[in-house]
C-alpha cells in the first residue's frame, strides 16, 4: 500500500512516511492509493474481538509494518484497563427498534478521540524508526475540545516527542479546558488562541507548511507531525469501529451479513464520518451517512446545495467540539468523488482560502447527495433531545450525541426510512458537558463544573468517570493565551528555538 496527496498524485509514500509527516508539503492530505475490498472477509471477521479486528484492518494499510509491530501497537493501545472493558459498546434503544448508540467514549479522556489517539503514538514511534528519523517529533494539534486532551494524554512522556495543543479560548467546555490545563507530562504544552477553532486550525496548517518554521525545527533537530485527523494514522483507527459495530448488530439483533445499516455521526471536521465512508468503500454495507451538524450548519448546506460557504456567522454552541466552519477532512471525500482530480480539488481549496466558498458542480453534488443526508440541530433542540432521551430511554447523552439523535429523527421523518438499523456515534461522556446536560434536565445550576457534576450524578443516578472528577484537585499548569498570528512564536518559544 502506497499513499499520495490529494493535491499531488505523483507522490508514492509508505505508511510510515505519511504517519511521521502528517500532512503533505504542499498542504494536501495523504490518502491511500486504493481502498482494499474486504467483502469476502466479512464472515471471517464477524466473530473477532476488537483488538483482533483492528489488527486485520491495519495490516491492509500499514504494509511496511510487520505483523508483530501492528500487534504490539494494538495491544498497548486497547488494553481493557484503559477502557474499563471493551473499547466500544453498542447500546440498544427500546423506543426505537432500529436505533443503536455506538458508545466511543469509555477511554482515558472520555471522548471518541481516544479510539485513535491511544494507538497513534505507537504508530508514530514505529514510523520514526522505519524512516530513520533521529529527530524529535513535535506533535502540533488544533482542537475544538476533545482532540487536544486525547493527544496530550496519548503522547505524554512518549520518548522522542513533544506535544503542543492550541484551542479556542472561549470555544471549549469548562471540563475540556480543565482537562487540558491540568495535563501532566514533561513534553506537553497547551495554549489558548484568541479566536475560534477555525483560527486555531488555520494557524496550525500555516505552521506546518511554513518553510522558515520547518527550517528552524530541522536546525534544532526536530520535525513536525500531527495528531489531528489530517494525519492518516489518526483517521485509520476510526475505520475499525464501524466494522465492529456492524458485526455487533449482526450478532445481537439478528441482522444478516450483507444487509445494510445506516450511520449517523455528529460532525465538525468530517473525520469521523469520513472513516465510515472509507469502511463502506471497502465493502461494509452502509446505506446512508447521516451527517449531523449544530447551528454551524456549513456541512448541511454543502450536502444540500454542493456549495461550501464559510462566509457566515460563527456560533458558539452547547456542542463546542463541532463549532467548525472549515471541515478539513471534506477534502479527502471530494478527492474520491471527483475521480481523484487533484487539479479540481486544488482549485476548490484555493477558492475557499481566497474567497471563502466553492461550488463542486452538479456531478459531484449528486454523488454527495446519493450517499449523505445533511441536517442540523440548534441548542434548543439539543437540550430537548438530551431531556427526551433521558426520560424515554433512561440514557444520559452528551450534547454532541444529542445533535446526531435529533438529526436522525429528522432523517426518519423526511425519508420514512425508520426500519434500516442505524448506528449513531455517541462521541463523549455527558459529564464532559455537565452544565449543558444538567441544564437540559432542570433549571441551570451554578457555574462550578464539579457542583454540576455532583448534581447530575444525584439527579440521574449515574456516576461520572473517575478521570473527570479527579481533575478537581489537580493543579492548573497551562494558562497562556496568544493572538492567532502569534501561534508560530509560541511554538518556537515552547521548543526553545526562538533564537534560531
Amino acid at each position: 500500500m502506497r499513499y499520495k496527496s490529494t493535491r499531488n498524485t505523483d507522490l508514492r509514500l509508505e505508511a510510515s512516511q505519511v504517519i511521521a509527516q502528517g500532512i503533505s508539503r504542499e498542504g494536501g492530505l495523504f490518502v491511500p492509493e486504493f481502498l482494499p475490498g474486504v467483502g469476502d472477509k466479512l464472515a471471517g471477521w464477524s466473530g473477532l474481538g476488537y483488538q483482533e479486528l483492528a489488527q486485520e484492518i491495519f495490516r491492509l494499510f500499514l504494509t511496511d509494518f510487520s505483523s508483530e509491530e501492528i500487534a504490539s501497537c494494538v495491544e498497548k493501545a486497547y488494553r481493557p484497563e484503559k477502557f474499563g472493558g471493551s473499547p466500544v459498546r453498542l447500546r440498544r434503544f427500546t423506543a426505537s427498534g432500529a436505533c443503536r448508540l455506538l458508545e466511543l467514549w469509555h477511554g482515558p479522556t472520555c471522548a471518541f478521540k481516544d479510539m485513535a489517539l491511544q494507538v497513534l503514538p505507537h504508530f508514530l514511534t514505529v514510523s520514526l524508526e522505519k524512516t530513520g528519523q533521529n529527530r524529535e517529533a513535535v506533535i502540533l494539534a488544533a482542537t475544538s475540545g476533545d482532540t487536544g486532551k486525547a493527544a496530550l494524554e496519548g503522547f505524554k512522556d512518549v520518548p522522542g516527542t513533544r506535544v503542543i495543543v492550541f484551542y479556542p479560548q472561549d470555544g471549549v467546555s469548562p471540563m475540556q479546558k480543565r482537562q487540558m490545563a491540568t495535563q501532566e507530562g514533561k513534553n506537553v504544552a497547551v495554549c489558548a488562541i484568541d479566536g475560534n477553532f477555525d483560527d486555531a486550525q488555520a494557524a496550525v496548517k500555516r505552521i506546518f507548511t511554513d518553510p522558515a518554521m520547518n527550517a528552524a525545527l530541522d536546525k534544532g533537530g526536530m520535525m513536525f507531525s500531527s495528531a489531528n485527523s489530517i494525519n492518516w494514522g489518526r483517521l485509520l483507527p476510526q475505520i475499525v469501529y464501524y466494522f465492529y459495530a456492524y458485526f455487533q448488530l449482526c450478532g445481537q439483533d439478528g441482522l444478516s451479513l450483507g444487509e445494510p445499516m445506516n450511520v449517523a455521526v455528529p460532525t465538525g471536521n468530517f473525520g469521523n464520518i469520513l472513516a465510515a465512508y472509507y469502511a463502506r468503500s471497502m465493502g461494509l454495507p452502509i446505506k446512508k451517512f447521516i451527517c449531523a451538524s449544530n447551528a454551524n450548519r456549513v456541512l448541511t448546506d454543502f450536502i444540500r446545495t454542493g456549495i461550501y460557504d464559510r462566509r457566515r456567522e460563527f456560533f458558539a454552541t452547547s456542542s463546542p467540539s463541532m463549532d467548525i466552519l472549515v471541515s478539513s477532512n471534506l477534502e479527502r471525500l471530494l478527492y474520491a468523488l471527483s475521480g481523484q482530480d487533484s487539479a479540481a480539488l486544488a482549485g476548490w481549496m484555493e477558492a475557499l482560502a481566497q474567497n471563502g466558498w466553492y461550488d463542486v458542480g452538479g456531478e459531484v453534488r449528486e454523488k454527495v447527495q446519493d450517499l449523505f443526508y445533511g441536517g442540523f440541530c440548534d441548542d434548543a433542540a439539543t437540550a430537548r433531545t438530551v431531556r427526551d432521551t433521558w426520560r424515554v430511554e433512561g440514557c444520559l447523552c452528551d450534547t454532541h450525541t444529542a445533535v446526531a439523535l435529533d438529526v436522525y429523527r429528522q432523517y426518519v421523518e423526511e425519508t420514512g426510512d425508520g426500519d434500516t438499523p442505524t448506528v449513531i456515534a455517541s462521541t463523549a461522556s455527558p459529564y464532559k458537558f455537565a452544565a449543558d446536560v444538567l441544564g437540559a434536565l432542570e433549571p441551570a445550576g451554578g457555574t462550578d463544573e464539579f457542583q454540576n457534576i455532583a448534581r447530575l450524578e444525584e439527579l440521574s443516578g449515574t456516576r461520572a468517570p473517575a478521570q473527570l472528577t479527579a481533575l478537581k484537585d489537580k493543579p492548573v499548569r497551562f494558562q497562556d493565551t496568544v493572538a492567532k498570528d502569534q501561534a508560530s512564536a509560541y511554538v518556537l518559544a515552547s521548543l526553545n528555538l526562538s533564537g534560531i
